[in-house]
């Protein structure tokens, strides 16, 4: 885990004065202390690099929490196929906000207060992102165009439609260690590695297959006398 040695703007939002006292408590302010804010310096809003990109762009699953208006915290899981959450620029993360339970509680939200945490994890390289932002909800009538290009996926395949947007303006972000994230695969990496797995068999199982084959012509002509006519 990389500590930086001035403040930035994930500490800033992060580290508030009720955490410090906890940071102090253990001595992990140290590591930590150097990057709240100092007066009124709040570090720059963080950028995507290409790794964060490249995680974000193909994922499948996330959580996004935002905070309803008496303050309790509301964590909604989104998915859909690898390149339904769009990297607009390295400050701007949107995605298509398809139909579901029709609650609204994430909308309603975000329409009293702009504020989101998004949590991205890729268990197979025991990954995981923490992303602050501003979200903005964008409804379908005032940006057409927008709505159609989050609903096409990287293949080209064009996606069911939605009625709005959420575009997600970056403010800061954090990678965590990979410390007890357990090591899991989706269905394609396991018949990938199923597909590996057997390919060194694979002439072994074609020998035997042969002499299978062989072996049961064998027992045919016996049955049948071995001259074809049978007894």
């Amino acid at each position: 885990m990389l500590v930086m040695s001035h403040p930035t703007r994930y500490g800033a939002i992060a580290f508030t004065a009720p955490v410090a006292e906890r940071q102090k408590a253990t001595g992990s302010i140290h590591w930590y202390g150097r990057r709240r804010a100092q007066g009124e310096n709040v570090g720059r809003p963080d950028e995507l690099d290409t790794t964060v990109t490249a995680l974000i762009r193909a994922t499948d699953s996330f959580f996004l929490a935002t905070v309803t208006p008496s303050g309790w915290p509301y964590i909604q899981h989104r998915g859909g196929p690898p390149g339904f959450v769009h990297v607009l620029d390295p400050s701007t993360i949107a995605l298509a906000d398809y139909s579901g339970n029709q609650q609204f509680v994430t909308i309603g939200n975000l329409d009293e207060n702009d504020a989101v945490a998004l949590f991205f994890i890729d268990y197979p390289t025991r990954t995981r992102v923490k992303v602050y932002g501003r979200a903005e909800v964008v409804e379908r009538a005032d940006d057409p165009d927008l709505v159609a290009r989050l609903l096409t996926a990287p293949d080209g395949v064009v996606k069911a439609g939605c009625d709005r947007a959420l575009v997600v303006h970056v403010e800061a972000l954090d990678r965590n260690c990979t410390k007890n994230i357990p090591a899991k695969y989706g269905e394609a990496r396991m018949r990938e590695s199923l597909t590996l797995a057997r390919k060194g068999l694979q002439g072994e199982i074609d020998i035997l297959k042969s002499r299978n084959a062989d072996l049961e012509r064998e027992i045919a002509q016996l049955r049948d006398g071995g001259d074809g006519q049978r007894r």
